[in-house]
């Protein structure tokens, strides 16, 4: 038999027995390998019999794996202690039966056997990898003398169990960060010890550094990084303006939000005798002060972001950085990284200037008040000298816009929530946030400096992060355009090639339906994942051909790590094979780092949005609101109010007929009535109940006869 020439061991192994017509034996495979090989085959025959290549038989060889009926995948438990397997590449899961879960737990790659193909039913056969996090947080709590962990991941089905000498202080009622130490026998019991205790359950803040500690957010830096900041200074010396451009001169300022104290953006502007404008975005010069090997430098790789949870940040940089020296604050000395861009009044940029600089931001603005003078024309106190700058930039920013949504740029305009707390950090009230002409103006300019930044290190062909977007699965856009269809809209859309533009126009087309703000919330999630990578491929969503995050460095890394990138290739001017060399090693790993880590801090705000969106209904159990339903499933339906809380009405609530999930037209109907609950439609419903931990809302339907004296409509809430 000859063997082909193979990239790794575990190739050519899997070679050997799969040209072979019949089932091998050890010695019979040892034949085919040289000595050095050797002593790796018992590894790489267990790592192929794990990743079903290769089959073990009874008769104790080996041969090649073809049971189509066994696969494997990614185990997602249900708390009820059902779950789903997920296999890579197929669009549908796998249910999993309490009974058939085989000691699974969440996260754990799995080889199942298919049950019923047609229903999408298997067994877990076992467990390949446990991928437990030795890291877990819960309440403490005592039960027969012994110490337990309550886990707030209620998906995990393990008992931790904590020895007396490893509670470090820990009571009742704590809730505590646990490293797991080692599995008892054959069991899910774990044994565990108290590492952190972040407070009692009903102290103030607890709630979210809890599920903060769940995605490894840490609120507290590290003594390595407090020495370090010892030697950060307060004001910016004469020394370290040499060899930067001068702008103090310049009419710059910057534009947040009300509460905004780590300021990374500032803006500025000139109309050219020619006719084009000149526009200035000056990011606050992060690296020059979060130098790589350092402890700063580690501990901001390893955060990858700062989280926005409600009330409360967590930096990726300490407030002496982030709202401090590094902060683009008003009439103060401040280092910068300097994008300068020519733009005509088509929105191209004929030319760029990217240097370092030193600034001294005129004012500190907030989107309310430069709304105030774009939308009214209204003129807040000490805003008076920078009015015709605003009017400027808000004539280029409808130019860039323009130009913009001619290329494709898809704008979902999906609400987002903003949870209003009292002092003690409880949740008041829950708002929308505002995407106004202030909001879109600097949305504007961040994106074209991005783009001019991310094209001027592209064309120089050096290694470099981008922020990359995706083309969609075309099946997954099909499946959308059927399910919109369902509803009764005739949806016009050229789906050989889905462009950006595609996408553009189905959104266009729904933009006055009464689901929209539904289905919009679908066809996002229809698409890939942005994130961030060494090879360019594109982002499909804003249409840009090279796109990077360069505006951010306070409170993203792969910012800050551009920064790096483009002090070295651009002020430095160190392009040798050795930068090239290094760069090509490390940034294909920073890139998935940092993609990992957005995805847990987004993950971890939207588990506290959902956390404070419950204990703010905690206060109107028992009161009446119109919604709309947002989601179906065969267990239920989901109902989202017009402040954007979403509760669930579980199907046996339904209790005026029996209901069964309809999949041709995903919706629930009632077996005698015919009565139909489809997406879009809007009922009246009760707050029944509320999970605050688990960021649950239970709804019930609001029947005639049903006594309330709270009743409330849409928009009310």
């Amino acid at each position: 038999m000859i063997i082909k020439g193979c990239d790794t061991m575990e190739e050519k192994v899997f070679n050997i027995i799969n040209q072979h017509n019949k089932a091998m034996s050890y010695d019979e495979i040892l034949s085919y390998l040289t000595d050095e090989e050797i002593p790796e085959l018992p590894e790489v025959l267990s790592k192929l019999i794990k990743d079903l290549k290769v089959r073990y038989t009874n008769k104790g060889k080996y041969a090649k794996y073809d049971d189509k009926s066994q696969k494997i995948g990614v185990f997602a438990a249900n708390k009820k202690g059902f779950g789903f397997v997920i296999i890579d590449g197929e669009d549908t899961d796998y249910y999993v039966s309490k009974d058939n879960v085989n000691g699974a737990i969440n996260g754990d790659e799995v080889v199942i056997k298919v049950l019923d193909e047609s229903k999408h039913e298997a067994a877990v056969l076992r467990v390949n990898e446990r991928h437990l996090n030795n890291v877990l947080v819960g309440e403490f709590y005592k039960k027969d003398d012994k110490n337990y962990l309550k886990l707030d991941d209620d998906k995990l089905n393990i008992i931790v169990e904590i020895p007396e000498e490893d509670i470090n202080g820990a009571v009742p009622g704590h809730k505590v960060v646990v490293r797991v130490d080692n599995k008892i026998e054959k069991t899910n019991y774990y044994q565990g010890k108290v590492i952190r205790i972040l407070g009692h359950k009903d102290d103030p803040g607890v709630d979210i550094l809890s599920i903060a500690a769940r995605y490894q957010i840490n609120d507290v830096f590290p003594d390595g990084v407090i020495e370090e900041l010892k030697s950060i200074p307060d004001e910016v010396s004469e020394e370290e303006l040499k060899g930067r451009r001068d702008l103090t001169d310049e009419v710059i300022f910057t534009i947040d939000g009300d509460d905004t104290k780590d300021i990374d953006d500032a803006i500025s502007i000139k109309k050219l005798d020619n006719g084009s404008y000149l526009l200035g975005v000056h990011i606050a010069d992060v690296s020059h002060y979060v130098k790589e090997g350092t402890a700063l430098g580690d501990e901001a790789y390893a955060r990858g972001t700062s989280s926005y949870l409600a009330n409360t940040v967590i930096p990726m940089l300490p407030h002496q950085l982030s709202n401090g020296i590094c902060s683009l604050n008003p009439g103060v000395v401040r280092l910068a990284l300097s994008c300068v861009m020519e733009i005509d009044d088509k929105g191209n940029v004929l030319d760029s200037e990217i240097f370092e600089s030193y600034i001294k931001s005129r004012k500190q603005m907030t989107y309310k008040n430069v709304n105030k003078i774009l939308n009214e024309n209204v003129i807040p106190e000490g805003y008076e000298d920078f009015v015709d700058d605003l009017k400027l930039m808000e004539e280029l920013s409808k130019i860039i816009r323009k130009r913009k949504i001619e290329k494709g740029y898809i704008d979902f305009d999906v609400p987002e929530p903003k949870i209003i707390t009292d002092e003690n950090g409880k949740a008041i009230d829950i708002q929308r946030r505002v995407q106004d002409t202030g909001e879109n103006l600097i949305e504007d300019f961040m994106i074209i400096a991005n783009e001019t930044v991310a094209s001027t290190i592209a064309y120089m062909d050096l290694p470099f992060i981008y922020r990359v977007h995706g083309e969609p699965d075309e099946d997954k856009i099909k499946n959308f355009m059927r399910f919109v269809n369902i509803l009764g809209y005739k949806i016009h859309a050229n789906m050989k090639k889905v462009t950006p533009k595609t996408i553009q126009n189905i959104l266009g087309q729904l933009k006055d339906k009464k689901e929209y703000n539904i289905l919009s919330s679908m066809l996002l999630r229809s698409m890939q994942k942005a994130v961030y990578d060494n090879v360019n491929i594109g982002h499909f969503g804003l249409a840009s051909k090279f796109y990077t995050h360069f505006t951010s460095p306070i409170r993203r890394f792969p910012d800050l790590t551009v920064h790096r990138l483009l002090r070295a290739y651009l002020f430095n001017h160190n392009i040798d094979s050795q930068i090239v060399d290094y760069y090509n090693q490390t940034l294909p790993e920073i890139a998935k780092h940092s993609s990992d880590r957005e995805m847990a801090a987004t993950q971890c705000e939207r588990d506290v949005d959902d956390m404070k969106m419950a204990e703010y209904m905690e206060s109107h159990i028992g009161e009446t609101y119109r919604g709309i339903i947002s989601t179906v499933t065969n267990y239920g339906i989901y109902v989202e109010l017009d402040n954007l809380v979403e509760g669930m009405i579980k199907i046996d609530q339904l209790d005026d007929d029996y209901y069964f999930y309809d999949e041709s037209t995903f919706s629930l109907v009632g077996k005698h009535s015919k009565k139909r609950y489809i997406l879009g439609q809007s009922i009246d419903i009760i707050v029944d109940s509320v999970v605050k931990d688990k960021g649950l809302i239970n709804f019930k339907l609001f029947k005639k006869g049903d006594k309330n004296g709270n009743s409330k409509q849409e928009g009310e809430v």
